[in-house]
């Protein structure tokens, strides 16, 4: 009798799924550190939504990005594929750059609409905008658009209040660029953008979406890519000066409140036990602006370097009644996103080469992961050097370490020194080490036998990977940088409205 009582709830279950299809809320930080929330450690950050969540949900300890910089990331995690198969390297894009993410790759987006999705992303694209704006998340599977196309610091800052009442941002930013632009679909809704009124336009699309979808009985996916903790930071007068940790923290406390917008609207629209949460960040902390940057905790280096600290993010999922509380340890990327989307959803996976594994039974049993490795390429990778590291296990190997500027202004000399090259590799035991200080002794036969096993899947990893590419090495023009009134003169002070 019990076991045809559990056959018949499995069916009901079965059939409640396939009729509700689950709906789906991606949030992607920007340039937040390992330690900067409250729930990884930090004492004075003040992070009340995603400590919740991570609370309530699961929060992994062991979650990779792909790239220690902005637009490579977001590429892999929009499509499952290593940047370097798209061709989103080397470095990021810039407000006239002429190249963008492929319109043949397949995005998140594009994977579901098929089933009837409704789409939109609020925050930062930085996958390039293009002639015509080609490459525009409207072009790529979105419906909807509200954001800035590319980094926020891409523009002159200099007069811009970043803090009410009246406080600049700090720093210059690129001033030999248009102003920073606001987007709606593909049209310039405002140029400079308001930093003190963004959160509230956003927030209030996001509103907008999910209530409009759910009155339709549409399944969503909405996409949250936030600029906040990017250089240079800011709030507004909700969040301003309410921090312990001064601009930065405030930032953080902001973005955090858009989070719990984007949860209470799921709360009273009653879709929230039927709606993954899943949140993460595109890199490591800016450490060269030291307090204004982030931290990294107990993490080495930090932005545009292949140590832990540039590429090992916070990461959480969120899912009311399907995932249960608790700390996984297992190893998962952001290019495991796209494939667990995909499987929950239903959908097809598009018909290339994917890098993603799905994470379903980490989600809702925390067992056991299907990824096995985490590859490490460089900001500027390149078919001569490959891969940078490789983590096998417990195990990470590196073959070149390299600091870089962005994480320059620490004490340990490793974050800024040159390129070197490792033969054999530095092999670091991230279970006792995590900060990647002491190298494990080559010459011992344990060691060995993990060296072994490090050059087979190396070995085996690149013979698949196919450089697509270059779309940053296309260069730029700046008749694209987007302009709201694109006749006027002189550029790019007029591009004003």
């Amino acid at each position: 009798m019990e076991s045809s009582r559990f056959a018949f709830f499995s069916i009901l279950l079965l059939c409640t799924c396939s009729a509700s299809p689950p709906n789906f809320v991606l949030i992607f930080a920007d340039d937040l550190g390992y330690g900067d929330l409250g729930c990884y450690g930090h004492p004075s950050s003040l992070t009340p939504t995603l400590d919740r969540l991570a609370a309530e949900g699961l929060r992994f300890t062991d979650f990779y990005s792909t790239c220690p910089v902005c637009t490579p990331s977001r590429a892999s995690l929009l499509t499952g594929r290593y940047q370097t198969r798209s061709g989103i390297y080397p470095g990021v894009f810039y407000p006239g750059s002429i190249g963008g993410l492929p319109l043949n790759e397949t995005t998140i987006a594009e994977v579901l609409k098929p089933l009837g999705y409704a789409t939109a992303i609020i925050g930062k694209w930085h996958l390039g905008v293009g002639h015509n704006g080609m490459f525009l998340p409207t072009k790529q599977g979105f419906d909807h658009f509200l954001g800035i196309p590319y980094s926020h610091d891409m523009g002159p800052c200099k007069n811009l209040t970043c803090f009410p009442p009246d406080v600049k941002c700090y720093g210059l930013c690129d001033i030999g660029n248009v102003a920073v632009p606001l987007m709606e679909n593909e049209i310039i809704k405002q140029q400079p953008v308001n930093f003190l009124d963004l959160e509230r336009s956003y927030s209030d699309f996001a509103t907008n979406f999910i209530t409009t979808s759910v009155e339709k009985k549409q399944p969503f996916f909405l996409y949250y890519p936030s600029h906040h903790t990017h250089y240079p930071q800011y709030a507004g007068i909700g969040a301003a000066g309410r921090s312990l940790r001064g601009p930065y923290g405030d930032s953080l406390l902001e973005f955090d409140n858009s989070v719990g917008h984007l949860v209470e609207t799921l709360e009273r629209t009653g879709v929230i036990n039927n709606t993954l949460v899943f949140f993460t960040s595109d890199n490591g902390p800016e450490l060269m602006r030291k307090s204004r940057g982030g931290i990294a905790g107990p993490l080495k280096c930090g932005k545009s370097t292949t140590y832990e600290g540039g590429m090992r993010e916070p990461a959480i999922a969120y899912w009311p009644g399907t995932i249960k509380p608790g700390v996984t340890h297992e190893m998962a990327s952001t290019l495991d996103i796209l494939p667990t989307l995909a499987h929950l959803a239903g959908a097809e996976l598009p018909p290339v080469m994917l890098d993603g594994v799905d994470m379903t039974d980490i989600l809702v049993k925390q067992g056991k992961s299907k990824r096995e490795t985490v590859m490490f390429y460089p900001v500027n990778p390149s078919e001569d050097y490959g891969l940078f590291a490789l983590r096998l296990g417990k195990y990470k190997a590196h073959f070149y370490t390299q600091g870089a500027f962005h994480s320059s202004t620490t004490p340990d000399k490793d974050c800024s020194a040159l390129r070197e090259t490792h033969d054999p590799p530095l092999i670091f035991d991230l279970e006792t080490d995590p900060c990647e200080l002491y190298p494990l002794p080559v010459d011992e036969s344990d060691i060995q036998s993990v060296l072994q096993q490090v050059k087979t899947v190396k070995e085996q990893f690149e013979s698949s990977m196919v450089f697509g590419e270059s779309q940053t090495a296309k260069g730029k023009d700046p008749n694209l940088e987007p302009c709201c009134n694109p006749e006027c003169s002189p550029k790019p002070s007029c591009c004003h409205c």
